[in-house]
């Protein structure tokens, strides 16, 4: 498949999941059409587009360098784009010889440090973008937005005084504060302890529903992402690679990038015929394989198998599919990693009480309760990846 092709193939499914039929009655706020950006001989984002829609929490994922900060900063106005057009709930505001400056987007921003200004008090924070409005109005705003982040209490503290995730919340009220069209959030959680960021997703997540606003949030956090998010747009080298509900990235994702990135991957080597595969674990029945029809009979595969997809027996002797090679404990489970005897290597997750050790042969059953994705084998080029 030839380089224009696979760029095609890819700008369709992301207009596909733009435009699925969940959003086909939801006003568009946040349009984004063949946006580039490049950094000297670099380009960060290359024909960028994305819709996002009224109310939604959509999170662009993706490793560092991928052009989702730098997309992010696009949307805020602090950087120009080479091309391309951003609108911002119907009005232009970047492309086509316009660039309207960040102060006059209607749009929020929620740094990653949250910049709160040590010198001023809580309160004083968070009307600190609607200081143009009467004082009556002001402080019934700010009091609103207060009790709606569980701070009311707190209008008179200095910023100093609070948590880092009593912060994050005084930086979401003030971002909130103006009624903006977009809240932007640039890795909100990755300054809180581990043991904060789960209550802390939740929260900013009940807030943003209570208000109603669209949000886009960047992370390179797949936990994050797929936890808060109504849809994820994952991205590598300046590109959507995939859009949509995390549940479906995560389960069907479309390419090996997406699948690799989104938790722990393992590949199951096969060949079909007619409706079964045969793999190194026995033989699969098509009718378990996602989109996999008679069209591709002979064809060499590769079938992604999750960590919870798999279970991993002990088996005495020589019997078997392979052996144990590492064992990762996360708290509640387990994640063994199984070499198969016919060179592919799988995850199979269990519970913590059950301790398998090294070296153990051992039976990999496949357990999955869903239909499971498949790729080309990598020199093979039956559908792009």
């Amino acid at each position: 498949m030839t380089e224009s092709t696979q760029t095609q193939t890819r700008t369709e499914r992301v207009v596909s999941a733009n435009h699925d039929e969940g959003n086909q009655s939801r006003e568009t706020v946040l349009e984004l059409d063949g946006v580039t950006r490049t950094f000297g001989n670099e380009r960060a984002v290359a024909d960028f587009s994305l819709s996002v829609y009224e109310g939604e929490l959509l999170t662009l994922l993706g490793p560092s360098g991928c052009g989702k900060t730098t997309t992010l900063r696009l949307l805020a106005g602090l950087l120009r784009p080479d091309g391309g057009t951003i609108a911002v709930d119907g009005d232009l505001v970047a492309g086509n010889g316009r660039f309207v400056e960040p102060d006059r987007r209607d749009v929020g921003l929620v740094f990653q440090d949250y910049a709160l200004f040590p010198h001023l008090s809580v309160g004083e924070n968070v009307a600190y973008g609607i200081d143009d409005w009467d004082s009556d109005a002001q402080d019934e705003r700010v009091e609103e937005l207060l009790d709606l982040v569980g701070l009311a209490d707190y209008r008179d503290a200095s910023p100093d005084d609070l948590s880092g995730g009593q912060q994050q919340r005084v930086a979401l009220a003030r971002s909130l504060a103006p009624e903006p069209d977009v809240l932007l959030l640039d890795e909100p959680f990755s300054n809180l302890d581990v043991s904060l960021r789960k209550q802390m997703r939740e929260e900013v997540r009940r807030i943003l529903k209570e208000t109603g606003v669209t949000a886009l949030s960047v992370t390179h956090d797949q936990e994050e992402a797929l936890s808060i998010s109504d849809r994820v747009a994952v991205m590598s080298e300046g590109q959507i690679e995939q859009v949509g509900r995390p549940e479906v990235v995560f389960q069907q994702p479309e390419s090996r990038f997406v699948a690799d990135f989104l938790g722990q991957a393992g590949f199951i080597s096969g060949r079909l015929d007619e409706h079964t595969i045969e793999t190194g674990l026995g033989t699969l029945d098509t009718d378990m394989i996602q989109g996999l029809g008679p069209e591709y009979d002979g064809a060499e595969i590769d079938v992604l198998a999750r960590p919870d997809d798999l279970r991993a027996i002990p088996t005495e002797g020589t019997d078997g599919d392979g052996e144990i090679v590492e064992r990762e404990y996360t708290g509640p489970s387990f994640v063994y990693t199984v070499e198969l005897d016919s060179g592919d290597v799988v995850y199979c997750e269990h519970n913590h009480s059950d301790h398998l050790d090294l070296d153990r042969r051992v039976r990999v059953d496949l357990v999955a309760d869903h239909r499971l994705a498949w790729f080309p084998t990598e020199s093979d080029g039956l559908r792009d990846d």
